[in-house]
């Protein structure tokens, strides 16, 4: 069994440590929201990737019904690149009460 870890993204910086953090704890994989509001999760994906080795990285929830598919394809598949096979996709309908469809 693989655990992975949801946590709160602030700031550039936060998600670094965090990453890292979860990465030397043991933990298998890192998430974060993908929200409409506030740091984009694609970028601070990127930036945990560039401190990280193993830990698998993604989103706790990608809203594929507001975003354009083909635009989040490039950024997933850059990503994995990147990080080496590391990425994580999850996609769905996002939170409907609060705006996402």
């Amino acid at each position: 069994m693989k655990y992975g870890i949801v946590l709160p993204v602030y700031d550039i910086q936060t998600v670094i440590e965090y990453a890292t953090d979860a990465e030397k704890a043991g933990w298998d994989g890192y998430f974060v929201a993908d929200v409409a509001w506030g740091l984009d999760a694609w970028v601070c994906l990127t930036a945990a990737a560039a401190r990280t080795e193993r830990i698998h990285l993604g989103t706790l929830l990608t809203p594929l019904s507001v975003m354009k598919p083909w635009k989040v394809a490039a950024q997933v598949a850059t990503l994995d690149q990147f990080a080496k096979g590391r990425v994580i996709l999850s996609v769905g309908m996002g939170a409907i009460d609060v705006g996402f469809a």
